[in-house]
C-alpha cells in the first residue's frame, strides 16, 4: 500500500501550525498559531493549539492587550508554567526591542509624530506611566533618554532637578518630555500641565531648549507644541 500525504487537518494539533507555515508561508497564520509555534508542545488532553487560542481570546486576540500581561496574570492561563509566561514575555520584548532599532543615523526629531513613533515601543503600551526624557544635540538628534520616573496606574514623581542634571551631564542642548496613559485618554491633567511648565521655565533659565511634552497611548499623542502651549 502506497503512503498517502496527510493534510493539515489529519496533524496532530501541535503540528498543524508548522504543517501551514511550511506550506503556505508564516504569514498565514493567526496570532495565536504563531504563538504555539514559540510555545512548542502543550500538555496532556489540552494541544499547545487550545491553549493560545485560549490566550489570544482572552486578549480580543491583539497582541498590545498580551503585551500588558504581568507575569502573574499569564500564569493564570490555562497550562501556562513560569518557563511559558517567560517565554511570551520575551518575545513581546523583541517586538518592543525591534520597533525601537534604527539603520544608520541617530534618530532625529522633527515633528511630534517622529517622537510618538520614537517612544511608542518604549512606553506607549504599559499599564502604568512612565515619564522619559529624550536628550538632544543642537542638530535634535538623539544623544540619551532615560526613564525619569516610573509610577502606579495614574501618576508618577516627578523629579525636574533630575532630569536638568541629566540633561547638563550629557552636554544636552535640548530636551523633550515624554509620558503615557494607561488609560487611553490624551487630556492632559493638572499635574501634566503643571510638570510641563514648570520643566519649560527650567530650561530657559538653563539656556536648554524645551521642544516637546508629548502625552501618548497606544494608537495616538497629544503635544504641547502643536497645541502652541510652550510659548
Amino acid at each position: 500500500m502506497s503512503d498517502i500525504a496527510l493534510t493539515v487537518k489529519d496533524m496532530h494539533e501541535d503540528d498543524q501550525p508548522r504543517e501551514k507555515a511550511m506550506k503556505y508561508g508564516i504569514g498565514s497564520l493567526a496570532n495565536s498559531e504563531l504563538l504555539a509555534i514559540l510555545l512548542g508542545i502543550g500538555k496532556p488532553g489540552m494541544p499547545i493549539t487550545q491553549i493560545t487560542r485560549t490566550i489570544m481570546e482572552a486578549n480580543d486576540h491583539k497582541l498590545l492587550n498580551l503585551e500588558r500581561r504581568s507575569f502573574e496574570e499569564l500564569l493564570e492561563y490555562p497550562a501556562i508554567g513560569p518557563a511559558k509566561a517567560l517565554q511570551i514575555m520575551a518575545v513581546m520584548e523583541l517586538v518592543r526591542r525591534y520597533s525601537r532599532e534604527r539603520i544608520g543615523e541617530r534618530v532625529v526629531i522633527s515633528s511630534p509624530q517622529t517622537i510618538f513613533e520614537y517612544m511608542r515601543p518604549i512606553n506607549g503600551n504599559l499599564p502604568h506611566e512612565e515619564i522619559w526624557v529624550l536628550n538632544l544635540n543642537r542638530a535634535n538628534q538623539v544623544v540619551g533618554k532615560f526613564c525619569a520616573s516610573s509610577g502606579g496606574a495614574t501618576a508618577t514623581v516627578f523629579d525636574l532637578k533630575k532630569i536638568i542634571r541629566q540633561a547638563l551631564s550629557s552636554g544636552a542642548e535640548g530636551i523633550v518630555l515624554c509620558h503615557n496613559h494607561p488609560s487611553g485618554n490624551l487630556i492632559p491633567s493638572g499635574p501634566d500641565d503643571a510638570i510641563t511648565f514648570k520643566l519649560r521655565d527650567a530650561c530657559k533659565l538653563m539656556d536648554l531648549r524645551f521642544l516637546d511634552h508629548l502625552i501618548i497611548t497606544s494608537d495616538g499623542f497629544y503635544s504641547y507644541h502643536d497645541r502652541g502651549r510652550l510659548s
